[in-house]
């Protein structure tokens, strides 16, 4: 138990119960809200960054760690895309492909689980969750700025982002069958 109580699996979790202060802050859009809501984005995305570090310096890198790391991004992008889908900021369509890759995946990360094996994100699911995180940055501050259209940007962030999560999620998949379901057979 002591073990699983360590500063990485409490910075995953900090990533958790950032969803609803961001949720609350989207439900009124103004200039005010959606910065303070995009800073709370930023420094729960940060703690993706932070919590595998502490995790591999300390040698406390946990299967909790490893399950929730990856729960904890898909909460957050999750959450925060819903919102923007409910404000009209994202089309629909896009936050669908997205929430049903990480369906996918996680559950595959479920199956696996139960053989015993747990299936830790890699880099391209890393550099989809960062990419996600750098669209929705612009997003969530929605409007226009020193005559900046940031939403515009962060559209075209997304896209590429969109491209890159239907990859890894085929990535994690065809991994998953080529290791898992294979031997089955």
């Amino acid at each position: 138990m002591k073990n699983i109580l360590n500063l990485a699996n409490y910075l995953t979790v900090s990533r958790i119960f950032a969803v609803p202060m961001i949720v609350v802050l989207l439900y009124f859009p103004s200039k005010a809200t959606t910065i303070l809501a995009t800073v709370l984005f930023m420094l729960a995305s940060l703690t993706d960054l932070l919590d595998g570090l502490v995790a591999r310096r300390s040698g406390r890198v946990t299967t909790l760690g490893k399950f929730l790391d990856p729960l904890a991004d898909k909460v957050l992008i999750c959450s925060v895309l819903i919102m923007l889908v409910q404000l009209g900021w994202v089309p629909a369509w896009i936050a669908i492909v997205i929430l049903c890759r990480e369906l996918a995946v996680t559950g595959m990360r479920a199956v696996a689980a139960e053989k015993g094996d747990v299936i830790a994100a890699d880099r391209f699911g890393k550099l989809k969750t960062v990419l996600q995180s750098f669209a929705l940055v612009p997003l969530l501050l929605h409007y226009p700025y020193f005559g900046l259209n940031v939403e515009g940007i962060g559209m075209g962030i997304l896209y590429a982002a969109l491209v890159l999560t239907v990859f890894s999620g085929g990535n994690y998949l065809y991994g998953f069958y080529r290791n898992w379901l294979v031997g089955e057979r």
